[in-house]
């Protein structure tokens, strides 16, 4: 706190926490930023090295929170980026980045939405309980030109969940398990629905996952479609449906269309 973060969530840390890392950085002894419990507003900002520190310890109780107002953010590619630096312990905290202002734009048809497009993922770890519900590793939706490269994803539902609207995707070197595979869909939840196209999967390990590649769809009319989907070097371990297309997909059984 002696760096003059304020715990409010309203009033801009940034630089408070610039001037810490600074010092951190600077330091030629094992240093620790300390972040106590409470609300940390942030802009983007960038953690730049090399250091002269040999170990930095980020310990967080409290809240990162991104701008609401999710243009503040500009043209950055990262709201919080760990640039040119080694031996950096990350323990604890939350990241609250302001989702619901980008969910709320698609409640409202006159407002524009960003969409994703050209961007990597790299050297990813997600974890979950193999238990919990709907926790999907990596969605996509409405975007196009995605990399996702060196990732590992152990979760309860989805490695990677593919939606309507995603257009050339590449994944590759990746470890998927438990979980559900890597999934493309649901799809078909509307008549009016973008397709999905150019994905390529390669060089995936699908550990004891309930499925391995998969493609799901409602029983229902739509115009969305699937086209030019390939997978290579995929390694199956105690998988229990490697391969499945399912175009009757209803995972309650409660109101199922069965159109088709």
């Amino acid at each position: 706190m002696r760096f003059g973060a304020k715990p409010n969530g309203q009033s801009d840390s940034t630089e408070a926490f610039l001037q810490a890392w600074a010092a951190a950085c600077a330091s030629t002894e094992s240093a620790l930023i300390y972040v106590p419990k409470g609300r940390y507003l942030l802009r983007p900002l960038i953690f730049l090295g090399p250091c002269k520190s040999p170990h930095i310890m980020f310990r967080i109780d409290g809240t990162l929170v991104a701008p609401t107002d999710y243009r503040v953010l500009g043209g950055v590619e990262n709201w919080i980026n760990f640039k040119r630096v080694s031996s950096v312990t990350i323990l604890g905290g939350s990241l609250d980045a302001k989702g619901p202002a980008l969910w709320a734009c698609k409640a409202k048809p006159n407002n524009s939405c960003p969409i994703g497009a050209t961007v990597q993922i790299k050297g990813v770890r997600i974890l979950a309980k193999e238990n919990s519900p709907n926790t999907d590793g990596i969605h996509l939706q409405f975007s196009k030109n995605i990399a996702i490269f060196n990732s590992s994803v152990k979760t309860g539902d989805d490695c990677v969940s593919i939606g309507p609207g995603t257009q050339n995707l590449l994944i590759q070197r990746m470890a998927c398990g438990p979980g559900h595979g890597i999934s493309i869909g649901s799809l078909a939840k509307e008549l009016e629905e973008e397709g999905v196209r150019n994905i390529t999967v390669k060089e995936v390990v699908f550990t004891e996952t309930q499925n391995g590649v998969r493609i799901k769809s409602w029983a229902r009319p739509s115009l969305g479609f699937v086209k030019e989907v390939q997978f290579f070097n995929i390694v199956m371990r105690n998988v229990r449906n490697p391969i499945i297309i399912d175009q009757n997909y209803c995972p309650h059984s409660i109101d199922c269309p069965n159109q088709v």
